[in-house]
């Protein structure tokens, strides 16, 4: 019984397929990391460009008909 124990142990100790995903979910918050602090600056500009594009096509509509 101890024997089988200890092998159990032994084996779950000397396991290297946790260590493969944890490094992976560090990976990804990294990569998340750096999305979350690059999004907010390009965001505004993005915007900033739509808005931009709104206000030229509001601006170029033609004038709607006179109704008599």
């Amino acid at each position: 019984m101890f024997l089988k124990l200890y092998v159990k142990v032994r084996v779950f100790f000397e396991s290297t397929e946790g260590a493969s995903a944890i490094e992976y979910a560090i990976v990804a918050a990294m990569v998340a990391a750096v999305i979350v602090v690059f999004i907010t600056p390009i965001s505004k500009e993005v915007t900033d460009i739509f808005t931009g594009l709104r206000d030229a096509l509001i601006d170029a509509r033609p004038a709607a008909p006179a109704t008599p």
